[in-house]
């Protein structure tokens, strides 16, 4: 009984060493401030905000992604409170891209891609509604294109599709320590494990629409 325990134990450790949920163990530097008003913007959600933003920062086209918050009524949510799911917001990215060099409907399949489809509240070992799939849309024609693309897919898959479809109404950016955190954290136990091999996988499916110094 005594190893048991000390089995269960450990097993539990090792979970809160590859889970998005944990505390970050070390801040990054502040994400460069850049100019991005010429920019179309698009926003998704689909597990760990720190694999997200690293998929879609590979994909050409596509200047800046950022991690943040979306999803929820409450004002001011924060890593802590998102992750215990005390709030109703999940883990988003907002990318910010070019639509004369990757379009919306590339987002999209890159969003699909990267992420088991079905998995319902979560990504991989996260679990719970903060890691949630969610396409938030700006506009019908955004909405009009994610139901048609799910449409389509969903004929390759037994279970449901479990990404929501739901208009933005606000993006809050997350703290700075998560910008950019697999490139300043590729040594953290969840990146090294979870993160970087989600990423290879979306690239080794799309590799055309990989920038050449993104590549792993």
């Amino acid at each position: 009984m005594k190893n048991l325990s000390v089995l269960f134990l450990c097993l539990l450790m090792m979970a809160g060493l590859v889970s998005c949920g944990q505390k970050p163990q070390m801040a990054t530097t502040i994400k460069e401030q850049k100019d991005l008003s010429n920019y179309s913007q698009a926003n998704f959600a689909s597990g760990c905000f720190w694999c997200v933003e690293g998929v879609f920062e590979s994909v050409k086209g596509v200047e800046e992604a950022v991690s943040g918050y979306a999803g929820g009524k409450e004002p001011n949510p924060t890593y802590e409170s998102v992750t215990a799911h005390t709030t109703a917001h999940a883990e988003t990215v907002q990318v910010y891209y070019d639509p004369s060099i990757v379009s919306y409907a590339t987002l999209l399949k890159v969003y699909f891609a990267s992420q088991d489809p079905t998995q319902v509240n979560g990504q991989g070992p996260d679990h719970g509604a903060s890691y949630r799939s969610i396409i938030f849309y700006r506009n019908a024609d955004e909405k009009m294109q994610a139901e048609k693309y799910i449409a389509e897919i969903q004929k390759n898959y037994n279970n449901p599709i479990a990404a929501e479809v739901v208009p933005l109404e606000k993006f809050w950016m997350g703290e700075d320590y998560h910008q950019d955190y697999i490139l300043h954290n590729p040594n953290v136990p969840y990146v090294k494990m979870e993160s970087i091999p989600r990423i290879k996988r979306f690239q080794k499916q799309h590799p055309e629409l990989i920038k050449p110094d993104r590549k792993l």
